[in-house]
C-alpha cells in the first residue's frame, strides 16, 4: 500500500506540481489511514471500498472525542475532515486514471462545507513598523530586510521567497517573475523600497554569505545554504519580536496585508488576483470581506454620528398605567 502511495505523491511533486505544503499534507493523511488500513488487517488497495473508507472517518471522529479533555466537546473540525476526505478523494481518482485500481470507492464521499477564515492582515502602522531599517551590522540582517521588504511589496508566498532563483529578479525594470503553484508563472512588480534593499543586500551582504557550495537562491543562510521554510519563518518573527509588534504574526500576513491594503487604495479585485498568482478570483474575493470590516472599523471610529448615544426612554404620561398592567 505504501509503494502505491508514494507513486501518488510523486506525481503530485514531478506532473502536477502541486505546492510543497500540499504534498505533505496529503502524505501524513495518507500515512495515516494505511495505519488505520493495516491495523484492520487490509494489506491491500483492492481491499478498500465504501464502507472501508466511512469506517476510518468514524474512527478519526471518535478518536478526536476521545483524546479530546472530558471538559471539551471537541470534534473533528469541518476543516480536518474536509482534508482527510480530499486526500482519499484525489489519491483513488489518480489510482483509477492510472489503471492502478479498477474502480474509484472514494468518487461517493461528500465533502463538508469548508467555511473559509477571513485572512488576518497587519495595519498598515504595523508594517512601517516592522520594515524600518534597523542597526545592521551582519549580512543576515540586510538579508532579512531584503525578505521582509519584497515578501510586503509583491504579495509573495513564504515557498517563493525561499525558492526565488537570482535569474528572476529584473530589478532594473522594477519586477520578478515567479514560479508559483502548479508551475505557473507569472510577474510581479517591485516597488522602490523593495528594489532598494534587494540591491543593497545583493552587493553588500550576499557575496559574504555564498560559498562554493551554494545555489543560486537570492536568499541565503549565515551558513550560505538555501532557508528550510522553518529558517526563513524564524527570522521573520525575530525581526517582528525586534521591531516591537506585539501581535501574533503568521507567516502569511504580509501577503495577506499586501492584498487588503492595495484593495483598500483602489486596486482592481483582477490585478489582486494576478499578482497572488490566484487560480480562481473566489479566491481573492476573501479579501473583500476583510475590506469592508475594516472601512466599517474606521466609519464607527471616526464618524461623529457613528455611535448612536443612549436615550433614556420617555416618561410615561400622567394616568398611564405601568408597562404589563393590562397584560391578562
Amino acid at each position: 500500500m505504501q509503494a502505491l502511495a508514494e507513486d501518488f505523491l510523486f506525481s503530485l511533486r514531478h506532473e502536477r506540481g502541486q505546492a510543497e505544503h500540499t504534498q505533505r499534507t496529503y502524505k501524513a493523511l495518507l500515512d495515516k489511514f494505511i495505519h488505520w488500513a493495516e491495523s484492520q488487517g487490509i494489506t491491500a488497495w483492492t481491499q478498500v471500498q465504501l464502507p472501508q473508507l466511512t469506517a476510518f472517518l468514524q474512527h478519526e471522529c471518535d478518536r478526536k472525542l476521545a483524546d479530546a479533555p472530558k471538559e471539551s466537546q471537541a470534534k473533528l473540525s469541518p476543516s480536518s475532515l474536509y482534508l482527510q476526505i480530499a486526500s482519499l478523494r484525489a489519491f483513488f481518482r489518480w489510482a483509477e486514471t492510472e489503471k492502478h485500481l479498477p474502480a474509484n470507492p472514494a468518487e461517493n464521499l461528500s465533502l463538508p462545507r469548508r467555511w473559509k477564515r477571513l485572512p488576518k492582515s497587519l495595519a498598515k502602522s504595523d508594517v512601517e513598523q516592522i520594515l524600518k531599517p534597523l542597526p545592521m551590522s551582519e549580512p543576515a540582517d540586510l538579508c532579512d530586510q531584503a525578505i521582509l521588504e519584497l515578501a510586503y511589496a509583491s504579495g509573495l508566498r513564504l515557498a517563493e521567497l525561499r525558492n526565488l532563483r537570482l535569474e528572476q529578479l529584473h530589478l532594473e525594470a522594477g519586477f520578478v517573475t515567479i514560479i508559483g503553484k502548479g508551475n505557473k508563472e507569472r510577474i510581479v512588480p517591485v516597488g522602490k523600497f523593495a528594489v532598494a534593499a534587494l540591491t543593497r543586500y545583493l552587493e553588500v551582504a550576499r557575496p559574504k554569505l555564498v560559498s562554493p557550495k551554494s545555489p543560486a537562491t537570492v536568499f541565503l543562510t549565515r551558513r550560505g545554504t538555501a532557508f528550510a521554510h522553518v529558517t526563513m519563518w524564524a527570522h521573520i518573527k525575530q525581526r517582528v519580536r525586534r521591531a516591537g509588534v506585539e501581535r501574533h504574526v503568521t507567516p502569511h500576513m504580509l501577503r495577506h496585508s499586501f492584498a487588503t491594503h492595495l484593495l483598500e487604495h483602489g486596486a482592481d479585485l483582477r490585478v489582486i488576483q494576478e499578482l497572488l498568482g490566484h487560480s480562481s478570483i473566489s479566491t481573492t474575493e476573501i479579501y473583500t470581506h476583510v475590506a469592508g470590516q475594516r472601512l466599517k472599523e474606521v466609519h464607527a471610529e471616526h464618524h461623529p454620528r457613528a455611535k448612536f448615544p443612549v436615550r433614556p426612554p420617555p416618561a410615561a404620561a400622567a394616568g398611564d398605567a405601568p408597562a404589563g398592567a393590562n397584560d391578562t
